[in-house]
């Protein structure tokens, strides 16, 4: 599903008199069908750098970040827009540490959107999004409510629901529940197994 080869990626801070920051080099992965793999090392080792790149947020200086998209694979490093738009559509999902949406939209709104693109009649979408939202507690009087006005935990809890309601072969996390307490991140976590076939987990290492 994912082969990345020798990735590599500096940001170059411009406003600090062109300082050069490396943050990946020629970083490898594989990721199969089935697996969840947990990105694991001290903060600043790139972790969030390579996951923006696998959502192709950003664009490495070298390497190929390969993602089986239906029967093709595409190299997200060298694909138009246009492709990647349509990947992150169908093929790969992304939540984020923190929820961001527009502004006065409701909870249950902001959940099911990212289905209702891809052609799902509403009523369908609505029903999956009130299944997720119950599942990860989120009150139902809490619904039609913006979730700006959410504590973080409840608008944390949302942007997991936002992530499941897709059935994405590949779903990025990053750091997906550092806002919930124990009990939270365990519903959580029994979302994530249930929503995808059993995962054979794995720690990859960044140094």
């Amino acid at each position: 599903m994912i082969n990345v080869q020798n990735v590599s990626k500096t940001f170059i801070l411009h406003q600090q008199n062109g300082v050069r920051l490396p943050v990946l080099n020629r970083a490898s992965l594989t990721v199969n069908a089935g697996e969840c793999v947990v990105l694991h090392g001290h903060s600043g080792s790139g972790k969030s750098t390579l996951l923006r790149s696998l959502y192709a947020n950003y664009l490495p200086d070298e390497g190929q970040i390969q993602i089986k998209h239906g029967d093709e694979w595409v190299d997200l490093v060298t694909a138009p827009a246009r492709k990647v738009v349509e990947i992150r559509k169908t093929t790969v999902g992304w939540v984020s540490q923190f929820l961001r949406v527009i502004p006065r939209i409701s909870a249950l709104e902001v959940v099911m959107q990212p289905l209702l693109d891809t052609g799902v009649p509403r009523e369908a979408c609505a029903a999956k999004a009130a299944r997720l939202l119950t599942r990860l507690n989120v009150p139902e009087r809490l619904w039609h409510l913006a979730p700006s006005t959410f504590s973080g935990g409840e608008q944390q809890r949302v942007n997991i629901a936002r992530g499941f309601i897709v059935d994405y072969p590949i779903l990025l996390l990053d750091e997906p529940t550092a806002s919930l307490d124990a009990k939270k991140q365990r519903r959580g976590g029994g979302t994530d197994s249930r929503s995808q076939n059993p995962w054979r987990s794995h720690r990859r290492h960044l140094p």
